[in-house]
């Protein structure tokens, strides 16, 4: 079965266009096969927070004095709406038109950034989005289930068939009230990558980091501690 779907899902444009240009990134990956990622549920005093706006939310990303040397801000990509038809993947067929027009994933109030590190292939990269905490636990939730659900599954972009590996990792417990994480393995070309992506809903707050295993890994505490630091 095929369906067109956004390829804004969970920031992993980049990886999805250029996977056939990237050398191999297994920098600090974990391929144990892990549990579920999500724990707990929005309560209702996280339900009534108030949104932050998209301005509010640019200044609780991380910038380059918060990473250290060695890190370059990434231009921002001009918006791009461009599908990529989905191949092999019930559960992502099952979303449709949600995914296909960021119905539950593309909250109107957002911010991002990303960087590369030490002139190499490695990324790192963050996003922010504020939302009543239902939604957020649900437009996250169901899109980590449908990736997660399909072990392996093939993208066409721009022409090119990516074969992709996805897999739940551990939920990173003690951070926020949700918790996602899951490793995707973009091979392409006869090249592959390694991306981890790691949500965190605070409240009405959603952090989501991707890029290298050991990038997300160093940054995620830090990320988290800035976004949800009071205004």
């Amino acid at each position: 079965m095929r369906v067109r779907v956004a390829t804004t899902v969970l920031g992993i444009t980049a990886a999805l266009l250029t996977v056939s240009a990237c050398s191999t990134d297994t920098t600090g990956a974990n391929h144990d096969t892990a549990a579920s990622a999500r724990t707990g549920s929005p309560t209702d005093a996280a339900q009534q927070a108030a949104p932050l706006t998209s301005a509010a939310l640019e200044t609780r990303l991380l910038d380059q004095r918060d990473l250290g040397s060695g890190y370059l801000r990434k231009p921002e990509r001009p918006a791009q709406h461009d599908d990529v038809t989905v191949i092999g993947c019930p559960a992502l067929s099952e979303l449709g038109g949600d995914a296909a027009t960021g119905a539950t994933l593309t909250f109107p109030r957002k911010a991002k950034t990303a960087f590369t590190y030490g002139g190499s292939s490695s990324e790192f990269s963050e996003e922010l989005y504020s939302d009543g905490a239902t939604k957020l636990s649900d437009g996250i939730g169901r899109i980590f289930d449908a990736m997660t659900g399909c072990p392996t599954y093939q993208v066409v972009a721009s022409g090119t068939p990516i074969d992709i590996a996805s897999q739940k990792l551990p939920a990173p417990h003690g951070l926020g009230d949700e918790q996602w994480s899951q490793l995707l393995t973009f091979s392409a070309g006869g090249r592959s990558t390694v991306v981890k992506q790691t949500a965190i809903r605070d409240g009405s707050l959603l952090l989501v980091v991707s890029g290298s295993p050991a990038l997300v890994d160093r940054h995620l505490d830090k990320a988290l501690t800035k976004a949800t630091a009071a205004s």
